[in-house]
């Protein structure tokens, strides 16, 4: 693989990924929006264009591969999600298709639904998506059945996290604290996936024949709400108290997270979405297809993956 574009370049996973592709000698195009305040990703020529077939069509030219991970994971509303997502990912395997180049579509278990860990999901399994965030990331994958000269495969990761991730970087603060609520049903548990893994099945995927094929990707281990907590105490020396908090509290908070959000533009911590997925049995897959398919197995549990990310937090100073 000579030549690989990349969307989301400056993001959390793009930036691991790029790292890691310009180390293997790829020649790595990072494709990073106009206007962006975000520093540009080392290893890479950056090239500027938005998420238009157009644009994107010059940016791809040349590259053998396109790997998409550009997208909106919080937003305010429903069309947000839809235009970025899967408008975005439209536009991504149009210009990917006139350009001759196959494409590696970064996903999300949400775009399957929910599952418990004693009935994981398979990707052969309905797919029943709960939040808009889900359904926008499962039209993003239905529409690349719309180029039938498209080369393309579907990863689907679950929870991500590992050094530069912002997402998770609130459960490390709230578990600093003395008194630690306990969020969600106490019986969900949910994959994880260590970044450095994601970037593996990515490059796996990009040296394996596409065959429009959709791959879980994740931890084998499901985690629950409270291992994490704990997990991550453990990584920062701190043993404060885990409380329960009921649903009930939790319901009550997601209903004014969500009129202040419509209020202020800017997507709260919890909302309505994210008091269904935490209502529900969690989100836990079957990741076989990525053993036996990609040749994949995930390297880092969640104990020496906490505990890198930890580290790094602090070297950082954002703990």
């Amino acid at each position: 693989m000579n030549t690989v574009a990349v969307t989301g370049a400056t993001g959390f996973i793009g930036r691991h990924l790029i790292a890691d592709l310009a180390a293997r000698g790829v020649n790595v195009r990072a494709i990073v929006r106009p206007g962006s305040n975000s520093e540009d990703p080392a290893g890479a020529a950056i090239v500027r264009a938005p998420l238009e077939t157009p644009a994107l069509t010059t940016a791809f030219a040349g590259a053998e591969a396109v790997v998409h991970l550009a997208g909106v994971v919080s937003a305010v509303n429903a069309a947000t999600y839809s235009a970025v997502n899967t408008g975005g990912t439209q536009a991504v395997a149009a210009a990917a298709a006139a350009a001759g180049a196959r494409l590696v579509h970064i996903s999300s278990l949400a775009a399957a639904g929910p599952a418990s860990a004693s009935a994981p999901r398979s990707e052969s399994d309905a797919d029943t998506p709960i939040t808009p965030y889900g359904r926008s990331k499962l039209d993003s994958e239905q529409a690349l059945r719309a180029f039938p000269s498209l080369r393309w495969t579907v990863l689907r990761p679950g929870v991500v996290y590992g050094p530069g991730d912002r997402a998770v970087l609130p459960l490390f603060r709230m578990a600093a604290g003395g008194v630690v609520p306990l969020v969600g049903r106490p019986d969900a548990a949910y994959t994880f996936i260590y970044v450095s893994d994601v970037v593996r099945a990515i490059v796996a995927a990009l040296a394996t024949p596409p065959a429009a094929e959709t791959f879980f990707v994740g931890h084998p281990d499901p985690v629950t709400p409270r291992r994490l907590l704990e997990t991550i105490q453990h990584a920062i020396s701190r043993r404060g108290v885990l409380v329960p908090l009921p649903m009930s509290m939790t319901w009550v908070a997601a209903q004014v997270c969500d009129v202040l959000g419509r209020a202020t533009g800017r997507p709260m911590l919890i909302n309505r979405a994210r008091y269904a997925e935490l209502a529900s049995p969690g989100f836990v897959c079957r990741v076989d297809r990525l053993r036996d398919g990609l040749g994949v197995v995930a390297a880092t549990d969640l104990a020496a993956g906490i505990a890198k990310t930890a580290e790094w937090y602090r070297g950082e100073g954002w703990l």
